[in-house]
């Protein structure tokens, strides 16, 4: 391959503004820079986040303190009044609460809570569990199982 045998991708092409071409073309004379200041001078591209000399926004907000939002641990938080949509005896995890669309694809972590009442036998595979909980799904006569993150 050479040079010659070169082509232009296929796509869309719009063809090149061609200012100061005359009165006639919208952009003739100062060829749409208007008339003196840094704008009409050569190489006035004009900086990133440049805002004509008033105190740019990035300097204006201020840069102090720390956010732990990039490491918070997305955690599915689920009531024991929630559970009783289970059948007797099911086997509740992370995974079939993912499945019934009871909870996003993007938890990692199941913690069960104890608000409500609990009226079904159940063995709940959990990483975390209220002590509210626990004893709500043991009177129930179901289980509780803890299983690491």
């Amino acid at each position: 391959m050479n040079l010659a045998e070169l082509r232009a991708s296929v796509g869309p092409r719009r063809k090149r503004r061609r200012v100061g071409r005359g009165p006639g073309s919208t952009r003739g004379k100062t060829s749409g820079r208007g008339h003196k200041g840094y704008g009409q001078r050569s190489g006035s591209g004009g900086r990133l986040l440049y805002e004509g000399g008033q105190m740019p926004l990035y300097r204006r907000l201020p840069k102090k303190g720390f956010s732990s939002a990039r490491f918070k641990k997305a955690i599915a938080i689920i009531n024991v009044r929630e559970l009783n949509r289970f059948a007797d005896g099911a086997e509740v995890t992370l995974a079939r609460l993912q499945e019934l669309g009871l909870r996003g694809r993007e938890y990692r972590t199941l913690k069960i809570l104890g608000e409500g009442e609990l009226t079904r036998k159940l063995v709940v595979t959990a990483n975390r569990f209220s002590s509210s909980a626990l004893t709500k799904i043991r009177a129930a006569g179901g289980e509780a199982r803890l299983v690491q993150c």
